[in-house]
């Protein structure tokens, strides 16, 4: 009997083998996608030092940022939520693992039956005890277990890499939130400062009135433009109440202050070469994860084709079982079996072609977010590129101006006293002065925050 069954095994794995030879799977082969005109005017440096490799604590000197970035990455919830869900795919990756080993289960059961002697009318209770183990295999001849493996794989690292494009938006948005704390509060401050020289102004005008020298237009002009100036005070300070309660959800806490540097004691970050496009591939994490995705699709699509196929599934079983159950042990009798199976779909109401056609929309559907994902990495390296460079062509002609508009200033109030020119000319040059101070703010925030732009863009923040 036992050599019957080992024939039995012997045959159906040759059956497997023979199979096997013509497996329905596709072998997964990379997108073909151009990185060569990724970039907008790209000269970057293969051979440089590349932006998106460096640690964050790298590139961003300030201690108290650094500190920020470190609470959020450890407090944040997004990022949490990121991890779990890392967990969970490797339960899943584990689980397909798995699939290609056969199943053992136990079981235990008790039958009871009641007999009525037909001459006595005597009845009888007759149990039945069994104890025993029964396996199942089923043969991957087609590649379906082999592929949901690559399948679970491919969703396990995409969740990593998901992870990563989280770290590397939580970075930027902290970094990005803190220079532009650290900009309103230098604007807040010219304000209060340019407040104090409109005081000191009216001041002037109405000694020049009283003098004669200019009439009470003047006074009231540079009053009304010493309110103009006021009455933005409280809109920063609202921006900077509102970018601190920015900074704290980001560190996953309730809203409060955040302690930060000041501007005027800040040194930009500097501008290090960005590398070549492939490095995208290699270092961005959402596009990691979006190839992993298409991955996935294809590999699921795969095994929608597998369901077309027979599929051969193994069950054996074994045990003891007796009337008794104190002697189930002892002179029990000893059951057992094997059987091979093979299903065949036939008929099952389009269902197998309709998973099928899903996948592969859902595989096409894959491809055009990789596709999507990389055109955006381009779009927003480009980007980020360009407005630093527009932050530095400012830098020069910005000086000058406000070097020239601050004796303007000077000027236009001394011909004011000496009754050369009209108090209008001192009230414009004091406005215009006011604008290009605050518009350096804004171009040092620019360029900054174009350099954390830029280090998003090429996937750097998750290190």
């Amino acid at each position: 009997m036992h050599k019957y069954y080992l024939k039995y095994i012997v045959v159906l794995f040759i059956l497997f083998e023979m199979a096997g030879c013509n497996s329905v799977v596709h072998t997964f082969r990379d997108p073909d996608v151009r990185l060569d005109i990724l970039f907008r005017d790209n000269k970057s440096d293969a051979d440089s030092i590349k932006l998106g490799a460096l640690h964050w604590r790298e590139l961003f000197k300030d201690t108290e940022l650094q500190n920020l970035i470190a609470e959020g990455i450890n407090n944040n919830l997004d990022l949490k939520t990121a991890y779990s869900r890392i967990n969970q795919a490797s339960a899943y990756l584990d689980q397909s693992r798995m699939a290609t080993y056969p199943g053992l289960r136990g079981n235990a059961s008790i039958d009871v039956a009641k007999t009525i002697n037909s001459n006595t009318g005597k009845r009888n209770n007759v149990h039945q005890y069994q104890l025993g183990l029964s396996s199942s295999w089923e043969a991957d001849i087609w590649g379906k277990l082999k592929s949901i493996k690559k399948a679970s794989l491919a969703s396990f690292l995409s969740s990593e890499a998901n992870a990563k494009a989280i770290q590397t938006s939580l970075v930027a948005a902290i970094a990005d939130h803190y220079f532009a704390l650290m900009a309103y509060d230098k604007e807040l401050e010219i304000t209060l400062q340019t407040v104090e020289t409109w005081k000191k102004t009216i001041s002037v005008m109405k000694d020049l009135k009283r003098s004669a020298v200019v009439t009470g237009a003047a006074v009231v002009q540079s009053e009304a433009s010493m309110y103009a100036t006021l009455v933005t005070i409280p809109d920063l300070k609202r921006n900077i109440r509102e970018t601190e309660n920015a900074i704290c959800y980001l560190l996953g806490k309730e809203p409060g202050p955040i302690s930060r540097d000041s501007l005027s004691e800040q040194v930009s970050i500097p501008m290090l070469k960005t590398g070549v496009p492939a490095q995208l591939l290699s270092n961005r994490p959402d596009v990691q994860a979006a190839e992993l995705d298409f991955r996935y699709a294809f590999e699921m699509t795969n095994v929608a084709r597998t369901n077309f196929y027979p599929s051969i599934t193994i069950t054996a079983n074994g045990g003891l079982t007796n009337a008794s159950l104190g002697s189930l042990f002892g002179g029990g009798s000893i059951v057992g079996g094997i059987i091979g199976g093979l299903t065949q779909p036939i008929f099952n109401r389009g269902i197998n072609k309709a998973k099928l056609k899903i996948a592969k929309e859902d595989q096409k559907q894959a491809l055009y977010n990789f596709q999507n994902k990389l055109l955006n990495a381009g779009q927003e390296v480009s980007n980020a590129l360009y407005s630093y460079k527009s932050a530095m062509d400012k830098s020069e002609p910005r000086s000058k101006q406000l070097e020239n508009l601050n004796k303007a200033v000077d000027y236009t109030q001394e011909l004011v006293r000496n009754d050369f020119a009209n108090y209008s000319e001192v009230l414009i040059a004091m406005q215009s002065l006011l604008s290009a101070e605050l518009s350096q703010v804004t171009d040092y925030l620019q360029k900054n925050q174009a350099v954390v732009n830029l280090y998003a863009a090429l996937g750097g923040g998750w290190q």
